[in-house]
């Protein structure tokens, strides 16, 4: 995790969404990757536009696995 992202001044009051692609080792690795943010004082919310910062974790490994992961960081970022 990026050390930046869990500094004090930063996570107070934070609420993170997720999204997480792929196979259940990418669900598992959201799930670990969520318990830390909250354990750093982030809030956790499943409606992606409460969310001030947004997780996507995804996979590459297939073609069209990457263009799923392509179009669903893209639609976040609107």
């Amino acid at each position: 995790i990026n050390k930046n992202l869990v500094t004090k001044g930063y996570r107070m009051g934070k609420k993170l969404g997720y999204v997480s692609l792929g196979c259940a080792k990418n669900l598992v690795d959201t799930e670990v990757m969520l318990g830390l943010l909250r354990d750093n004082g982030y809030s956790i919310t499943e409606d992606l536009s409460e969310a001030d910062l947004i997780v996507v974790n995804t996979c590459t490994f297939i073609e069209k696995a990457k263009a799923e992961s392509i179009n669903t960081i893209l639609e976040v970022a609107q």
